[in-house]
């Protein structure tokens, strides 16, 4: 006959083995709560159905600029408090969130570099951006501009217009598009020309990108991505950070108009 010491015993048995195997069962399959950027947003859409598949895990994707002023940029996300597991965003603001303690000392990976391209309603002319000087007429002659409100947007408006040396004939007509991407602002006809990261613009219908950026000019954004402090799946966050770093896994993030780290 059982003792109350005996059965005690065996429920604590029992509880611990439930309790193993919760954990088991919540190591093998977990919710990530995943923000990114929108220059890495296409490589992650197209490369997240196959991680789900291989590994059980869900992710719960959601988007936002890696910096400015928008109720949805990942830093904003950041400082009210969202529940989010792993960002991917701009090396240069993740680097500044790391620095901040908000991320995991040491998560941070690199995935790809994205150049800038610019664009125009499919069916108008095509400006030749190839040189400096057919990008200098393209801004000129373009009715209205817009650039983002992001890395490429910062950079159009703080140093390439004063490397194109208009700065002043621009005044009014290059807007800084907020939250939206420029190529739907260009799609929609309230701007003629446009310009933004390659891999935003690619995925938008009713545009035609008509170059890339002159390499005197260009400007590459490095994208990378790392784990949130107060993670509780911090291995799961990992293991799809390990993922989509795979050398398997470039040529995917390379037809989205990214340039790949892994493999180089």
């Amino acid at each position: 006959m059982s003792t109350p010491k005996h059965i005690a015993s065996l429920v604590s048995i029992i509880c611990m083995s439930v309790a193993a195997l919760c954990a088991s069962e919540q190591a093998q399959a977990a919710d990530i709560r995943v923000v990114s950027s929108g220059g890495f947003a296409q490589a992650y859409k197209n490369l997240a159905p196959a991680y789900e598949l291989a590994t059980g895990d869900k992710l719960l994707s959601d988007w936002g600029p890696s910096m400015g002023k928008t109720s949805n940029a990942i830093p904003a996300r950041m400082a009210r408090g969202e529940e989010i597991d792993v960002v991917i965003m701009v090396g240069d603001s993740l680097d500044k969130l790391m620095n901040e303690g908000k991320l995991v000392a040491g998560s941070k990976v690199v995935l790809a570099n994205s150049p800038i391209a610019c664009a125009v309603k499919k069916g108008n002319s095509k400006p030749d951006i190839s040189t400096i000087v057919g990008l200098k007429n393209a801004f000129l002659k373009a009715r209205k501009v817009a650039y983002s409100d992001s890395a490429s947007g910062e950079y159009i408006k703080h140093q390439l217009m004063k490397k194109l040396e208009i700065e002043e004939q621009m005044q009014g007509k290059a807007a800084q598009i907020p939250a939206t991407p420029v190529g739907e602002i260009i799609a929609q006809g309230e701007a003629d020309f446009g310009c933004q990261q390659r891999s935003e613009l690619l995925p938008v219908q009713g545009i035609e990108i008509v170059g890339l950026l002159p390499q005197e000019v260009q400007l590459q954004t490095q994208f990378s991505a790392a784990i949130v402090k107060g993670s509780k799946v911090q291995a799961q966050a990992q293991a799809l950070l390990n993922f989509l770093a795979a050398t398997k896994n470039a040529p995917v993030i390379a037809e989205t108009g990214l340039e790949p780290v892994a493999g180089k």
